[in-house]
């Protein structure tokens, strides 16, 4: 039998946050919904859930490397019962282990499947991005079935307790020194029975809608954040808890500034003689407003300013980033006969004031 790492496909040593991006990868891909009439992807699924709902717990996980393929959710910590340790002299291991293992064989309850986090992936302008805007969000998911709100069962008629498992979802067999715990199979884990399945949903409690949610894009997202909408995933089978909905940005590109973290970045152009003796230059911000910058004398072409708190504001808060300035000068395509002959005097002068500017390129 693989172990949960393996049914994960991670390491031993993985983290919290790889085997819950692992888990999801797989849910969404072995999910009864994406794989009708599947029964290998349904058992591949119930395997991977099982896997998670161990190792996706602290205590669980500990329990789990310490026992092994010993441990299982629906029994005692360790996958043991107390009764396997009570000595021919009536002394309970139970008590020297500080209640390591279960009373009585009897484990907690079978937790019900969470339902699959759905992703969904939204275009916003570049100035929603900046300002924060709420969008309307459709999500194609299993939802809910109206008709017998989410138990599976007809109108008028409820699920009962398996007769099996009485309720808990899990069986448990003698193994000598071990008891091991199973999934029902009366009922599949689920703890209960529906005798007579509703006509909508064919029993399983859900069925496959497009909702629309209201989703708040906070300011400064960039292209690629992930926005959390808890419990608007999809619904999980018979009454268990919703996974959640994520809301991935795609930000359409500015035609006048482009991004650098928090950072904005704006090409300012000024002219040659603007470049050379300095001057004041007003430019426009992300907010619609205007700003005035001084460009220092002797600036050369990508010279970058700073105005500060003038860029992004920060997904975390704290203010925003900066605007940054790029000093590009501009160097006209055509020239009058004036300009023409002031510009060759000017090339005359600086030659004889400062010689020619390429001949440090052979020295």
């Amino acid at each position: 039998m693989a172990s949960h790492y393996e049914t994960l496909g991670v390491p031993k040593g993985a983290s919290a946050d790889e085997i819950k991006k692992t888990y999801r990868k797989l849910a969404r891909k072995y999910h009864p919904d994406a794989n009708p009439g599947d029964a290998a992807a349904e058992e591949r699924f119930k395997q991977i859930n099982e896997a998670n709902d161990v190792l996706s717990d602290p205590e669980r996980r500990k329990q789990y490397d310490a026992f092994g393929q010993t441990f299982r959710p629906g029994q005692g910590r360790g996958g043991f019962s107390a009764q396997d340790f009570r000595g021919a002299e009536g002394f309970d291991l139970g008590d020297l282990f500080g209640g390591l293992f279960a009373r009585g064989g009897r484990g907690p309850e079978q937790r019900p499947l969470r339902g699959a986090d759905v992703e969904v992936s939204v275009r916003i302008s570049f100035d929603d991005a900046l300002r924060g805007a709420t969008i309307k969000v459709p999500v194609a998911k299993a939802n809910s079935c109206s008709n017998c709100h989410g138990s599976g069962a007809a109108q008028g008629t409820s699920p009962t307790i398996c007769s099996e498992c009485k309720g808990r979802g899990v069986t448990s067999e003698s193994q000598g020194f071990f008891s091991l715990s199973h999934p029902c199979r009366t009922c599949g884990g689920a703890g209960t029975v529906i005798e007579t399945p509703c006509g909508v949903c064919a029993g399983s409690g859900r069925v496959r809608s497009t909702k629309t949610y209201q989703v708040r894009i906070p300011a400064g997202v960039k292209d690629g954040t992930r926005i959390k909408v808890r419990g608007k995933g999809e619904a999980a089978p018979r009454g268990g808890e919703p996974g959640d909905l994520y809301v991935v940005t795609q930000v359409d590109e500015s035609s006048l500034f482009s991004r650098r973290g928090d950072d904005l970045v704006v090409d300012v152009p000024v002219t040659f003689a603007e470049a050379s003796i300095g001057a004041e230059v007003e430019l426009p911000t992300p907010d619609g407003t205007r700003v005035k910058v001084k460009v220092p004398a002797g600036s050369t072409d990508g010279k970058t300013l700073r105005v500060k708190g003038r860029g992004a504001p920060r997904l975390n808060g704290g203010g925003s980033g900066d605007l940054l300035v790029r000093v590009r000068i501009a160097v006209p395509s055509k020239l009058s006969k004036q300009e023409r002959e002031t510009l060759e005097k000017l090339d005359e002068l600086q030659r004889s004031s400062h010689g020619n500017p390429r001949d440090r390129l052979f020295a």
